[in-house]
């Protein structure tokens, strides 16, 4: 068994050519750490949308770079396997446009930055502030030195 993922953007958003290997990324993500039978959802979005989503379930009325929604349910399917739903996460592109420049990383450095710190919220980490000395971050950070060689978005 491996792992169900979506990716999408939202409605009426120019698809990145790229989108196609968010998918095979984010299921390798999950291999190293040996996840299976997660069914996960990746949105991307502009800044408003993630706006509005971190105001209405974070009281936080701004723009972010990557949220993420635990689900956390299991069902059994037609064919009698189990799925973990594991749930959603939501990446600004324009966020993450802004990150790349700021942190003076490629833009794919980042983008596969933003899905395992999804990945790792869904997984039940979490961080109190966004610190370097944070353990969440240091094993994002850890993980993420693995994928040097996997191209995303591909700049």
């Amino acid at each position: 068994m491996s792992n169900r993922i979506a990716v999408d953007c939202e409605e009426g958003m120019d698809v990145p050519s790229w989108i196609d290997r968010v998918e095979p990324f984010a299921q390798k993500v999950l291999a190293r750490l040996d996840i299976e039978g997660w069914e996960l959802s990746i949105l991307f979005c502009g800044d408003s949308f993630i706006q509005k989503l971190n105001a209405q379930y974070r009281d936080i009325d701004s723009a972010t770079d990557v949220l993420s929604f635990e689900q956390g349910d299991e069902y059994i399917d037609d064919e009698d396997r189990t799925w973990f739903n594991a749930g959603d996460i939501v990446i600004s592109l324009p966020a993450l446009d802004r990150n790349a420049e700021d942190f003076s990383v490629p833009r794919d450095e980042e983008l596969k930055r933003l899905i395992v710190h999804g990945i790792l919220h869904l997984d039940g980490m979490d961080h109190s502030d966004n610190s370097p000395e944070q353990e969440m971050l240091q094993f994002q950070e850890h993980l993420l030195a693995g994928f040097t060689g996997d191209k995303v978005c591909g700049d």
